[in-house]
């Protein structure tokens, strides 16, 4: 039994980290915390269910229009929400309150054309469950999993590996520096932007696969998106894996051995006792902005 609860925390855990690592990679770029990721989660999940069921495309292809439409969402906060703001030199709180409107909007334009009702996926995938080891694992949970550790292997390649990744990394350590340097800082802030809300789109499809989707849907992922970038460190990539993954294995023990009402009081418990011993969170930094 607890090997198979260890396997659930797994699973959801790293559904988690991928909502966390749009969040990072805004904040650890930009240096704002992006609180319309949690709508370009759901329109995500929206563009692959409209390919997957209206258009009848294969899933295969969802994904990817999912992983296209998270990206150009993002791209239309970039230039609606923030970098206006970014010219007149507007504060960090001006932005944020930017992205929450971009969000508000967003969601409302999917709850008026699609109403506030749930739809799933028949596109279906196999339920048969296989064991391993003793552990269950559905196909949709293998699929979960796989495409999860994927985007994270490919996201660390790209930051750590390529040019734009480097580019990325000197925006985030200081954007005047790599302006002299010839970088461009406004295409690394667009990209940016572009390549955290295509992982969202993905991460949404992959949460409207194993439930349901509606336009509420990424309010409350957003919510711990939130709170795992806390736990983990602001700006922190690592710091965003690992807290997406301590969070969902907390949920996952707290129904297992006390009930599934308290699994956010569980969670948001364990947030403020890690902020009372390390404010910066696990792999944050104490330096201003809280980048790692």
């Amino acid at each position: 039994m607890l090997l198979q609860q260890l396997a659930n925390a797994l699973t959801l855990g790293s559904t988690y980290s991928l909502v966390a690592l749009g969040y990072t990679l805004v904040f650890g770029t930009l240096g704002v915390v992006n609180m319309a990721h949690g709508a370009i989660f759901m329109a995500g999940a929206f563009v692959g269910l409209l390919l997957a069921e209206v258009l009848g495309f294969s899933l295969p292809l969802a994904f990817v229009g999912a992983l296209i439409g998270g990206a150009l969402f993002g791209g239309l906060l970039e230039f609606v929400a923030l970098r206006p703001l970014r010219r007149r030199q507007s504060s960090t709180l001006a932005s944020l309150l930017s992205t929450i409107g971009f969000g508000i909007v967003l969601q409302n334009v999917f709850l008026t054309v699609y109403g506030p009702e749930s739809r799933s996926f028949t596109a279906s995938l196999a339920t048969t469950p296989y064991r391993v080891g003793g552990v269950s694992f559905t196909s949709i949970d293998l699929l979960i999993l796989g495409i999860s550790i994927g985007l994270m292997v490919a996201l660390h390649f790209l930051l750590f590996r390529t040019r734009l990744g480097k580019a990325m990394r000197a925006v985030a350590e200081s954007a005047e520096t790599a302006s002299l340097l010839g970088i461009d800082a406004r295409r690394i802030y667009l990209a940016t932007v572009m390549l955290a809300s295509a992982i969202g789109g993905i991460a949404g499809m992959l949460v409207g696969l194993a439930f349901a989707v509606q336009p509420a849907m990424g309010v409350p992922y957003g919510l711990k998106g939130l709170a795992i970038i806390v736990l983990g460190g602001m700006g922190s990539v690592p710091g965003a894996v690992l807290g997406g993954l301590i969070l969902g294995f907390v949920e996952v023990m707290t129904v297992q051995f006390l009930a599934s009402s308290w699994r956010d009081a569980a969670a948001f418990t364990l947030l403020f006792l890690l902020l009372v011993v390390r404010p910066q969170g696990l792999f944050g930094s104490r330096t201003a902005g809280g980048r790692a």
